[in-house]
């Protein structure tokens, strides 16, 4: 499995199963446990999935080592402040059954409470609590304000990207690239609203794979973390398997030129 290294000196695996709408109990449990046996190493939750608890289940009976597991789970929106992201984040590791967290999130900037929160994150991690620190769904005023007053510097911005959104995402990949901070894309997928688009089941044929693939691989070759989200074992495999190939610059460029501004889950454009 492949790693980026993060800015705190930490491995970090390049792909990785989101659990995103998968219901607690036996379906996230057998996600994350036929994940974990396809070779995954790097499973990402949040608070607000309401999923910790089966993902703390496969972890416990997935007979790999915790410290071969590379763990996400984030912050919710209502428990920002300086307490409340210490006690949440205590509240999702008794439900995940660990003893710390290989990375934690803030999932939202959550207008006016950003500057505590974030001081209690550096906290966790002075703590050891967790390990490293990061964000979600911050773009350029948003990663702006944290780096104007951080101490420790977030490790990884996980934002919605794809081809289909790519330029519109474009500044603050540039942005995050120029502070040495990696992307992580979620719904690489575009939750399967473009698998059926000409353009890239034209690409996916030229290459011998499937049009999932070519978007995990797109994002890969770019340079970024990826989790894509399935519950079927034979996906979970396939997805995968996206690592065992890679796109020439041409199809790439193709790729990037599918842009649409498609946004899919929350857009944090408008976010104060």
């Amino acid at each position: 499995m492949s790693t980026v290294t993060l800015n705190d000196g930490r491995a970090m695996p390049r792909i990785g199963l989101g659990v995103f709408q998968s219901p607690d109990g036996e379906v996230t449990r057998a996600a994350v446990l036929a994940a974990l046996e396809a070779g995954y190493r790097l499973i990402d939750t949040a608070a607000i999935y309401r999923n910790e608890a089966s993902v703390g289940d496969a972890l416990q009976d997935g007979g790999v080592p915790r410290e071969e597991i590379f763990l996400t789970t984030k912050l919710w929106n209502s428990d920002h402040g300086y307490d409340a992201t210490l006690r949440a984040c205590r509240a999702s590791m008794e439900r995940l059954g660990v003893d710390y967290l290989d990375l934690y999130l803030v999932h939202w900037p959550v207008a006016g409470l950003r500057r505590d929160t974030w001081r209690a994150m550096e906290t966790l991690r002075d703590d050891g609590l967790v390990r490293s620190i990061g964000v979600s769904n911050y773009l350029v005023r948003h990663l702006h304000e944290l780096l104007a007053h951080c101490r420790v510097r977030p490790v990884v911005n996980q934002i919605e990207l794809s081809p289909y959104n790519f330029r519109y995402r474009e500044a603050v990949v540039e942005l995050c690239r120029d502070n040495d901070i990696a992307i992580e894309c979620y719904s690489p997928l575009t939750k399967g609203l473009r698998l059926s688009h000409p353009p890239l089941v034209q690409l996916a044929d030229e290459v011998g794979k499937t049009p999932a693939q070519v978007l995990i691989r797109w994002a890969l070759d770019k340079g970024f973390i990826v989790i894509p989200k399935s519950s079927r074992p034979s996906r979970i495999r396939e997805n995968l398997a996206a690592r065992d190939f890679s796109l020439n610059a041409a199809q790439v460029e193709r790729l990037d030129a599918l842009n649409e501004d498609l946004v899919t889950g929350w857009d944090p454009t408008d976010a104060p």
